[in-house]
């Protein structure tokens, strides 16, 4: 099996960045993965003292697809975003301020207009993650699956449609979910395959066009009676992973 591609997500429901290569750390999620959010002005997050929340409370693709519009780069050597628009004037601003991170704010509480609530704020916290999973995960599709998943759906499907941070290959379709409590080498990295990751209709989404055309969900169900596609892994034993590492699964113990 073979890492095809790996990506992060810096700001919740934005764009997808491509990496070369990465280093794990244990009980981390993939540096940058996930570390910005705009919440809703109703959302109860404390940056002093942050707990998990369920996405509704964040801009997010499920309830925003405008957002999927919108290509965002985040440079985390100068902490800076960039967003630019499919017309319009770009935003660049600092995310390590509080007035940058309110220019970040207003610049989204305008571009989604009646899908804002309240004031939003455009929030982050040292360690925090805001991944749909409560636990500090990274996720993983065999790319298998997904063409077993194209085929009976009669259509191709971009893979960011799903925003996994590793893509592989050399993997049967599904045999994947047979790693549930096992152990895997990922490049130099050791993971622990913890959960099966069911999907929501944030996948209905196109990333390229930001248009809803097509219903991921309900062609899992229909062709294989559950809504999953890919697996999180905790990450036990950290090291650099790398497009073109290879991933091998640990013998279970007896």
């Amino acid at each position: 099996m073979l890492v095809e591609h790996i990506y992060r997500y810096p700001v919740k429901g934005l764009s997808a960045e491509s990496l070369g290569e990465v280093h794990l750390d244990p009980g981390e999620p993939l540096p940058g993965d996930r570390r910005f959010a705009l919440a809703q002005g109703d959302a109860p997050f404390d940056e002093a003292a942050p707990t998990w929340l369920q996405k509704q409370h964040f801009a997010m693709l499920m309830k925003n697809e405008r957002l999927a519009a919108l290509h965002a780069a985040w440079d985390d050597r100068r902490e800076v975003l960039v967003i630019r628009p499919p017309d319009g004037q770009a935003l660049t601003a600092s995310t390590a301020t509080a007035e940058g991170r309110g220019e970040i704010a207003a610049w989204l509480t305008r571009y989604l207009g009646e899908e804002a609530r309240g004031r939003p704020r455009f929030v982050t916290s040292p360690g925090h993650s805001f991944s749909d999973h409560r636990n500090k995960v990274v996720s993983l599709i065999n790319l298998a699956s997904l063409a077993a998943l194209e085929k009976e759906m009669g259509r191709s499907l971009d893979k960011l449609r799903f925003r996994a941070n590793i893509y592989f290959s050399g993997l049967a379709p599904w045999a994947e979910f047979d790693w549930m409590g096992r152990s895997i080498e990922l490049g130099g990295a050791t993971l622990t395959i913890t959960k099966r990751i069911p999907r929501c209709p944030a996948t209905e989404v196109n990333p390229v066009t930001a248009k809803r055309d097509c219903d991921p969900v309900a062609g899992l169900r229909e062709a294989f009676d559950h809504p999953d596609l890919g697996v999180y892994g905790r990450v036990e034993e950290g090291g650099r992973v790398a497009v073109g590492d290879t991933i091998v699964l640990r013998e279970a113990e007896a």
